[in-house]
């Protein structure tokens, strides 16, 4: 027979009991969330690493053609002289009608660029428009949409770097729906056979344009446009 004492001693046990096995589940809690946050990180670093060793794998095996077929004009992005050498080789050679020269510095006149290219004068002057208003690549791949539908091009040859190739089509993909891009990259430097992990500035770049490229892939999922200000979300309303 309990007595009352016994009862009250029995009483006063149960919020205890209760407050220990809150304070066991609470830790039991806190543990698998830290484990699925652990592997949520985990499994974004292994997808992250492993998209930047295929980028890098593929910019690295982009070879320059030796004969590419003939296209209706040329396009090339500035950012370095063999872009634009190549280029104008390809002009000259007859694989293009005309050349446009996307992204040339507001203050750098028609003259001074001919003067920097070198080359047939005449050509020059006949057959290469100049756009200045671009000032990345997307602002790029805007300009040059509106020059190929100017123009009614068909086909059109891209020119930059093997490491920019990737982003310039894809930025160039989106609004060029009516002309087909015959890629062209310059290489400087042979990255064949992993050659980009022995090279620190190589791999700086190949990572930095990695990341660009992932931003763009995800500009086409929620929209986005860079502004003086940061950025903003892109007017859809009035595309196709």
């Amino acid at each position: 027979m309990m007595d009352a004492r016994d009862s009250t001693n029995t009483a006063g046990c149960t919020p205890v009991l209760v407050a220990r096995s809150h304070a066991h589940r609470k830790p039991g809690r806190l543990t698998a969330a830290l484990r699925v946050c652990s592997f949520v990180l985990l499994a974004f670093v292994v997808l992250f690493a492993g998209g930047f060793g295929w980028f890098a794998n593929k910019v690295s095996h982009l070879t320059t053609p030796t004969n590419p077929a003939k296209a209706d004009a040329i396009i090339v992005l500035t950012g370095g002289q063999s872009r634009l050498d190549a280029a104008m080789d390809l002009l000259a050679s007859g694989k293009g009608e005309r050349l446009l020269i996307s992204g040339v510095h507001p203050s750098a006149s028609r003259r001074q660029l001919q003067a920097a290219i070198g080359g047939d004068k005449h050509l020059f002057s006949c057959c290469v428009d100049i756009d200045r208003a671009a000032l990345d690549t997307i602002g790029n791949a805007e300009e040059s949409a509106k020059w190929v539908e100017s123009h009614a091009y068909g086909t059109v040859i891209l020119v930059t770097n093997n490491y920019h190739m990737p982003r310039s089509l894809l930025e160039m993909g989106r609004l060029l729906h009516n002309a087909k891009l015959e890629p062209y990259p310059v290489v400087n430097t042979n990255l064949d056979n992993g050659g980009w992990l022995t090279k620190p500035e190589a791999l700086r770049v190949l990572f930095t344009e990695y990341n660009k490229y992932l931003l763009a892939l995800a500009r086409g999922i929620v929209p986005v446009k860079p502004t003086p200000d940061g950025i903003a979300l892109a007017d859809t309303s009035a595309g196709g």
